[in-house]
């Protein structure tokens, strides 16, 4: 972080913006995205006790999940006109606000609604904050150096999500649910006070005329495509569900007419030109993929794990957890070695890394030992960590400063969108598998044997859906060269 200090000045001056103290701004930053992506998976292994104390249904309980998804997958897309419009105190401010009383709305709501509605105004002061992050980065670290800065935020994205659970166990077993937003409480708002003390601006405003009919073609474009998929990962819903395939159909449909429009207007919510630039397409297109083969073993391997390999849930947190911890440590090293040597010679060894501990995963059976899958773990996530952060910020250091906000805007969305897309995808190839087994094999009243047989035999099928998509990160992988920013 001190070798990101000492270039903030030539920065700041080659963009004529005033000499920032780097250090305190991106500590506000972090330690506000710690705590927003906490709380997207701290709250999943509570859901059981919020049922029983609300008295609700899981299909309503998941709502805390799905509306999670559907604020940030909604508001993310418009977040390159708040960075236009907003300085960075404002709107860090007022994310960190509304995450703050979101937060305390939560903890002590009464009934279910209130809790909803607690969780839902969390979304919203995440959908602003971790844009806003990466786009203060793009901003103030010279593009020799970012690589490092991008390392920290993949520290952050990825420590955050793998300690939740963990968390989250604990404090629900020992004590109630609402413990769970008492702990993140007075960590947001610590954040919150030490931003209002210490925050300066970094970035220049304009007044962009926000399109209306932009934003609501965006709203229901990713907003029905982020809900139709989330739905597909759920329960017994397939593709061929009338509301599934609906939402997702008005999805793109509004997405299509979405992006048209964006070439008409004056001042678009999303600038598509970025697409134009090869390196951000090819690393949009990279972090996408490994999303959603990532989704394959984070989302798949727990319901293998205790369906088939029969692991207590404490264990099966317990196993993904040191992936969780590597990828964190591992990604400010990964982004030094980016910032030092470039993106191929972690790019390429990283796909392939990724695609043969996908493929061994074909032959993960019950009765393989627990070290043997910790450690798959953890080389996927290594894995990860050498491809996501270099593809991201190489991507991003192509396209020309104007276009930040539009770019980040767009990398954060379609994140958010593979995320979904992968959660439905793998669910539902696993689904397939187990039941094309007990087809094929004529079994009407499956005993526990045959439901394990079916379950390892559809999470096969899952797994070698994820070592084709990596084998594609693979090829693109092969196109990507270390990017020189446009003008």
């Amino acid at each position: 972080m001190a070798s990101i200090a000492q270039d903030s000045t030539a920065a700041t001056q080659e963009t004529n913006q005033p000499t920032v103290n780097v250090i305190p701004l991106i500590a506000v930053l972090l330690s506000g995205a710690f705590v927003a992506i906490l709380s997207e998976t701290i709250l999943n292994v509570a859901l059981n006790a919020i049922m029983a104390d609300f008295g609700v249904g899981s299909s309503t309980v998941q709502w805390l999940v799905t509306g999670y998804m559907l604020v940030i997958g909604t508001l993310v897309p418009i977040s390159a006109y708040f960075m236009q419009r907003f300085t960075t105190r404002q709107l860090f401010i007022t994310a960190m606000s509304l995450f703050t009383i979101g937060t305390l709305i939560a903890g002590f709501s009464p009934v279910f609604s209130i809790l909803l509605v607690g969780r839902l105004t969390q979304a919203v002061g995440t959908a602003i904050m971790i844009p806003l992050l990466v786009n203060i980065i793009l901003a103030v670290i010279p593009v020799e150096r970012r690589g490092a800065a991008m390392g920290m935020v993949g520290l952050v994205i990825m420590f955050a999500p793998a300690i939740g659970p963990t968390i989250s166990g604990l404090i629900v077993e020992n004590f109630t649910w609402r413990w769970l937003f008492y702990f993140i409480f007075p960590i947001a708002l610590l954040s919150l006070m030490f931003g209002m003390k210490v925050l300066t601006n970094v970035s220049e405003t304009s007044k962009p005329k926000l399109d209306v009919l932009s934003f609501l073609l965006s709203t229901i474009g990713f907003g029905g495509i982020v809900y139709g998929f989330s739905l597909a990962g759920k329960g017994d819903a397939t593709f061929a569900d009338p509301l599934v395939f609906s939402s997702l159909l008005i999805g793109f449909l509004s997405l299509g007419i979405f992006s048209w429009r964006q070439l008409k207007v004056e001042s678009p919510i999303l600038d598509i030109r970025v697409f134009r630039y090869p390196m951000f397409l090819l690393g949009l297109l990279l972090v996408m993929l490994v999303m959603m083969t990532m989704f394959a073993m984070m989302l798949v391997m727990p319901i293998y794990m205790q369906g088939a390999l029969l692991f207590t849930a404490v264990l099966t947190g317990l196993i993904m957890l040191p992936g969780g911890l590597l990828n964190g440590a591992m990604s400010p090293f990964m982004g030094r070695l980016f910032d030092k040597f470039g993106p191929r010679p972690l790019l390429i060894p990283g796909t392939i890394i990724l695609a043969s501990v996908v493929f061994t995963y074909r032959f993960t059976v019950p009765g393989v030992p627990v070290w043997m899958i910790i450690v798959q773990l953890s080389i996927l996530m290594i894995a990860v960590a050498m491809i996501m952060m270099p593809a991201q910020t190489n991507g991003l250091n192509q396209i020309p400063a104007k276009l930040y906000p539009h770019g980040t805007a767009i990398m954060n969305t379609l994140m958010q969108v593979s995320g979904a897309i992968g959660a439905a995808l793998f669910i539902s190839v696993m689904e397939t598998g187990q039941q094309s087994y007990l087809t094929s094999n004529n079994i009407v009243n499956p005993n526990s044997e045959d439901m394990i047989a079916a379950l390892t035999h559809g999470a096969q099928q899952s797994f070698s859906t994820g070592f084709y998509l990596a084998l594609a990160a693979v090829v693109l992988a092969l196109f990507v060269k270390r990017s020189k920013q446009a003008e």
